[in-house]
């Protein structure tokens, strides 16, 4: 243990405990996590290079606890970062899900579900194909199934979805979505982007469904007119 033996020493005591406190006061205005466990661990070092010279061993027991107790939450931090980086790349090992879900078998023709049925699951598509009926749009493996229906306030189906070549789905309860969305983060994120794909594309083809109907009646005023 160093002790200070000079004004020098004394002088480099003060800049460090300095240093350190303004460091955490500038951590307690940070905003993001990531700078802030950084500042943190860095802000942990300076206190107990400062309470190993100053010979204040309370601030150097704790900061000798906080600074692999940051270090964790700084790996941590880095690793959700990660697994929301591979979600949004559609990166989803399916294998971890299974045991929450049911193996589903389906054949051309069946209907999985009429709209307005009560709502109480969602289908991961894993092979064939499946037809929203009311939006005229087929789906095939990698895409949900449902997945509105756990959006909608009143849980009921929005349309009606009939296989058209046959396939299997995991069916997997409203009840496990919300715990599994909860505690996990890439799952939570992957299902968000699902979901919110959908919603674009059903927004996209009423958009088109729009600009077709207005030419339609452009041409028919324009018609009119003539004659």
């Amino acid at each position: 243990m160093h002790f200070p033996t000079s004004f020098a020493d004394i002088d480099f005591v003060m800049l460090v405990s300095a240093v350190a406190v303004i460091l955490n006061i500038t951590g307690y205005l940070m905003k993001t996590m990531i700078p802030l466990r950084i500042l943190a661990m860095a802000t942990n070092c300076l206190f107990i290079l400062w309470s190993s010279m100053a010979s204040v061993y309370p601030t150097l027991i704790l900061n000798c606890i906080l600074l692999p107790i940051n270090a964790m939450r700084f790996g941590q931090m880095k690793k959700l970062i990660k697994q929301v980086d591979e979600a949004a790349h559609g990166d989803l090992n399916m294998d971890w899900l299974k045991p929450f879900t049911t193996s589903r078998s389906f054949t051309a023709g069946t209907v999985l579900f009429n709209k307005g049925d009560a709502a109480t699951e969602l289908h991961f598509i894993m092979s064939g194909r499946f037809r929203v009926n009311e939006r005229n749009v087929e789906i095939g493996a990698g895409s949900i199934l449902g997945e509105l229906g756990l959006l909608e306030p009143g849980r009921t189906r929005t349309a009606t979805v009939e296989c058209i070549e046959s396939g299997e789905t995991l069916a997997i309860s409203y009840d496990n979505v919300m715990q599994l969305y909860f505690q996990n983060p890439t799952f939570g994120f992957y299902f968000l982007q699902l979901s919110t794909a959908r919603l674009f594309h059903t927004i996209k083809g009423l958009e088109s469904e729009n600009a077709a109907l207005r030419a339609d009646n452009a041409r028919l005023s324009a018609a009119a007119t003539a004659q």
